[in-house]
């Protein structure tokens, strides 16, 4: 019999590796000819803003693990994932470059043109000097640099240029110089400043040439514009400047005995994130080598291996809002999300979950119809509570505003809020405020464990209703996250996630679930005993396969039981969308094994497991990954699905991702990421059409 450790050293990917593979799915995304130019842009967008966040999380943590105290043994592995990820970094980041060279070369064909500052023409010119008066004056506050001992108190995953100011050189009238003299050098000075990018946007549409829609990045805005930022600075110069960035290590410290409310914990716990370490810089390759090592000194950074050279733009997050300067064709075209009949229905929409589980499939379906759930419940006068999970919050919450309408109209309402919501904190500690004022019971969570359970609880002297969902209660989330939301009054269901709201309130009161799965309980030794299941059924001759949608898989465990279950003949097909760390396809191992990714106009986020059971599938959708986190660190929640009308829709959706041959890649632990072949069908594509034609 194969040992584990022999197993996991030859079919193991490691997380932070997978998740490399992971964003290269999307920078190929951004290089497939048949997508939009201005998808390719956000394509590519949405890549750089990933691998900011990787490098302030993961990176970040490895480097920590590797300073701590680590085994020999976990000090080889961690600096060997850091190597690959180094590597695969240096090898996309050309293919990076490639694409949006291409992409600009493209966009010309269609007469839009990036503009730099030795481009302009007089109007242009005149144009960027009213531009800089009415917005960019007094918002571009230089600072020198041999002022500042160091960097770091800075801001990161911020825009910044050094301006380096070389002096003007002129002979006093009537001067000569000596026959063979020595010319003196020019002083320089160097001063550092900020790109106001987050107030005026990093796109300026100029005034059209020859023809062109013309656009230029706010830094070569203030390039030009450096004459009139050094205004009154004594000396003629001559300007140059170079962007860099630098992004810190995300983790938040806390004093664990310090004597304060764990929401100002937590906002302590986000102002000692900024002053962290840099654990990544990315620079102009003009930038001198002076410049460079004063940026590092200044920095407290040694000669990062995780340093590097770019062009003479950062921060390519942005390019996800480039703007379309009136061509509409050049992004996808719009698909509206639809409301389905019983959200728009007279008769009460919690009489109806009463009659029958109700269900929403977001983008495709509205959430709109999850409002009117809550709108109706803080309205109705048989409601009498309201209990939520909230994980991350819209900017404009729809949500909280129905939650403090509730509490207005006499409803006593819980909100879970989880301020430890990875750069969502701040964010949630000032809606979390502003429920507070207005009535609502604001609970922040479990100490030591993350609530990401998505549930809502609504207690009433007609029935109780639960919601359980898959993502976030988000309005912004709700257009590009593709979740399911569940809506049901069945009494077994409903009862238990009030005892999961009893649960994160009294943590450590014993707590038994026989209908939900619920991490940290027992959620995990109930997923291995569903896979033991079918491995008993293929051994006895019956039906046994899973097919499953998820967003990550790491846990060693999991992992084994899925090659065990691969072994015994269960046929395993998974959608995954990040962290994979099977490795499908190996002979005697997980020859049975199918694994694709599916990179698409939307992300794939929802989690549904559906399990053959001899005959007699089982369906469940949640919040968990097959993570340790997720398993053993967080609170998360699996709901069982009865409903045949869901059930199939659930069925459907996995069917119509495992046929993607359009943008579904095979996800085989190499990194290859293979188209899948057949003949063309774009799943989401299919997935809306079919909601459309059900809806008329």
């Amino acid at each position: 019999m194969i040992k584990k450790t022999e197993i996991l050293k030859k079919a193991y990917v490691e997380r932070d590796v997978s998740w490399m593979y992971f964003n290269h799915r999307i920078l190929q995304e951004a290089c497939k000819a048949n997508v939009p130019l201005l998808e390719r842009l956000s394509f590519l967008g949405i890549y750089s803003n990933n691998l900011d966040e990787f490098f302030r999380v993961r990176v970040a943590s490895l480097n920590r693990m590797l300073a701590g105290n680590t085994s020999r043994e976990q000090a080889k592995r961690i600096k060997n994932t850091l190597k690959t990820i180094l590597n695969l970094n240096g090898t996309y980041a050309q293919e990076y470059t490639a694409a949006v060279d291409e992409v600009f070369r493209a966009l010309n064909q269609h007469k839009i043109r990036g503009l730099t500052e030795e481009e302009l023409n007089a109007e242009q010119k005149d144009f960027l000097v009213h531009f800089f008066y009415d917005k960019l004056n007094g918002a571009i506050n230089p600072l020198w640099l041999n002022a500042l001992e160091e960097l770091s108190v800075l801001e990161d995953n911020r825009i910044y240029l050094v301006v380096e100011m070389a002096e003007r050189l002129c002979l006093e009238a009537g001067q000569e110089a000596e026959a063979g003299a020595k010319h003196r050098e020019p002083r320089k000075k160097y001063a550092l400043l900020q790109v106001p990018d987050r107030v005026y946007g990093r796109w300026v549409q100029v005034p059209s040439s020859d023809g062109f829609s013309n656009i230029m990045y706010l830094d070569d805005v203030i390039r030009f514009c450096l004459p009139l930022v050094f205004l009154g600075v004594k000396g003629s110069y001559s300007y140059r400047a170079y962007s860099f960035k630098f992004t810190k290590d995300a983790e938040m410290e806390f004093d664990a005995d310090a004597d304060f409310s764990p929401l100002e914990k937590i906002a302590m716990g986000v102002n000692s994130r900024k002053k962290g370490a840099a654990v990544r810089v990315i620079f102009d390759r003009e930038m001198p080598k002076e410049i460079r090592r004063k940026l590092r000194e200044r920095l407290n950074t040694r000669e990062l291996e995780s340093s590097l050279v770019s062009g003479r733009h950062q921060n390519h997050k942005d390019l996800m809002s480039f703007p379309d300067c009136g061509q509409k064709q050049l992004r996808y075209p719009k698909w509206l999300p639809i409301m389905k009949s019983e959200f728009l229905s007279n008769e009460s929409i919690l009489d109806q979950i009463r009659q029958k589980d109700r269900f929403i499939h977001v983008p495709y379906h509205s959430f709109n119809g999850y409002i009117r759930v809550l709108r109706e419940a803080a309205l109705s006068p048989e409601v009498k509570s309201i209990k939520t999970t909230l994980y991350r919050l819209a900017r404009d919450s729809k949500v909280v505003k129905a939650l403090i309408a509730a509490a207005r109209n006499g409803k006593k309402v819980t909100a879970v809020v989880e301020l430890l919501a990875r750069f969502d904190e701040e964010s949630n500690i000032n809606w979390s405020k502003r429920m507070q004022e207005e009535g609502v019971n604001v609970i922040f969570g479990v100490d030591g464990l993350k609530v990401h359970s998505k549930l809502l609880y609504i207690e009433s002297r007609k029935g109780d209703i639960a919601c359980i969902g898959t993502g976030n209660f988000h309005e912004g989330n709700a257009k590009i996250y593709t979740d399911y939301l569940m809506m049901t009054a069945r009494p077994k269901l409903v009862k238990e996630v009030a005892k999961v709201f009893d649960f994160i309130d009294r943590p450590f009161a014993p707590r038994h679930f026989h209908e939900l799965l619920v991490s940290p309980n027992a959620m995990k030794s109930r997923l291995l005993r569903l896979l033991d299941v079918e491995i008993e059924h293929a051994h006895a001759g019956r039906e046994a396969w899973v097919k499953m949608k998820i967003n990550h898989i790491t846990d060693e465990e999991m992992v084994l039981k899925l090659y065990q279950a691969s072994r015994a003949g269960v046929k395993i097909d998974i959608l995954v969308r990040g962290n994979c760390s099977l490795v499908p396809g190996i002979p005697g191992l997980s020859e049975n094994i199918t694994c694709i990714g599916i990179i698409d106009r939307y992300l794939e986020h929802s989690r549904i497991l559906i399990f053959a059971n001899g005959g007699q599938p089982r369906y469940f959708i949640g919040s968990a990954d097959w993570m340790p986190r997720n398993l053993v660190n967080r609170i998360e929640v699996l709901t069982p699905v009865y409903d045949d009308e869901m059930k199939a829709d659930l069925l459907r959706t996995i069917l119509f991702g495992l046929r993607d041959t359009c943008n579904g890649r095979l996800v085989d632990g190499k990194g290859t990421n293979r188209i899948v072949s057949g003949k063309p069908f774009r799943s989401q594509e299919e997935l809306y059409k079919a909601y459309q034609h059900e809806t008329h």
